[in-house]
């Protein structure tokens, strides 16, 4: 799946740095490389540990707002898109 924006991040558990959030503004479902359709927003829970031990691919690094943070515009980032296989999400959401 592609996911265009992560939103409305929190912490779980401290032990494990388990967070948690929503997917927003848009989640494509990707196959055979092609994004074939939307699919409804999720939540999920992950460690960013386990997540950047998964990481498969990364483009090189951009700068992108957050959508939480500072204000109500988000906060300014220099980070890459990055392809993580097993990513955990845990149930469908009514985030828009």
């Amino acid at each position: 799946m592609l996911v265009t924006r992560f939103w409305y991040i929190r912490p779980l558990d401290p032990q494990t740095i388990l967070i948690t959030g929503l997917t927003r503004d848009g989640l494509f479902l990707i196959e055979k490389g092609t994004i074939t359709r939307p699919v409804k927003n999720m939540r999920w829970n992950e460690s960013p540990v386990v997540a950047l031990n998964n990481i498969e691919a990364m483009t090189p690094a951009e700068r992108v707002v957050s959508g939480e943070g500072v204000g109500s515009g988000g906060l300014a980032l220099v980070c890459p898109a990055a392809r993580i296989r097993e990513f955990t999400f845990s149930s469908a959401s009514e985030a828009v």
